[in-house]
């Protein structure tokens, strides 16, 4: 068994108009919204050993700030194929997982690829919201056995506007 947590990145500073989208920043409610993820998952005893993001600022911040609070046995990697990623290029990051030890991976991307990658693997159409987080159990044994065609279960769907109720 595997676990997938898919996250969207925290909400982004669009006053920075001259910025193209890849390098644009987190605002103040983005960085809060990525403190209040990290709570969620500490609070929820879920700790992701891995956490795979995109390349975009946002997302990088977003990946960072949960890494961070988690603790330094998550390891973080960039990955530039997840920037504004297709399902099947994320499925693809998540099959080059070796690692035995990461049983539970963090992804953190960007719309539309994760509500449909969420949609493929659990059949549940999801709106993600930013920081919108979702937990999705897999009956794998290895991420390499990762495939359009695993059903999995969507276990919990966090909306940042709950995360402060929750923690």
């Amino acid at each position: 068994m595997r676990t997938l947590l898919i996250l969207r990145h925290a909400h982004s500073d669009w006053k920075r108009g001259q910025l193209d989208d890849h390098n644009r920043p987190l605002n103040s409610r983005g960085r809060r919204e990525a403190l209040r993820v990290a709570k969620k998952l500490e609070n929820a005893e879920v700790f992701p050993e891995l956490i795979l993001s995109s390349t975009a600022q946002r997302a990088r911040n977003t990946a960072k700030a949960v890494a961070q609070a988690l603790g330094p046995e998550v390891t973080l990697r960039l990955e530039a194929s997840l920037y504004l990623a297709t399902p099947k290029e994320i499925v693809t990051v998540l099959c080059d997982i070796r690692s035995p030890v990461s049983r539970q991976v963090l992804v953190v991307g960007h719309n539309p690829g994760l509500e449909e990658l969420v949609f493929i693997l659990t059949g549940h159409k999801e709106y993600l919201l930013t920081a919108s987080l979702a937990r999705i159990e897999l009956p794998i044994s290895s991420w390499a056995n990762l495939c359009f065609g695993t059903n999995g279960s969507l276990r919990e769907l966090w909306f940042p506007k709950r995360f402060s109720e929750l923690s």
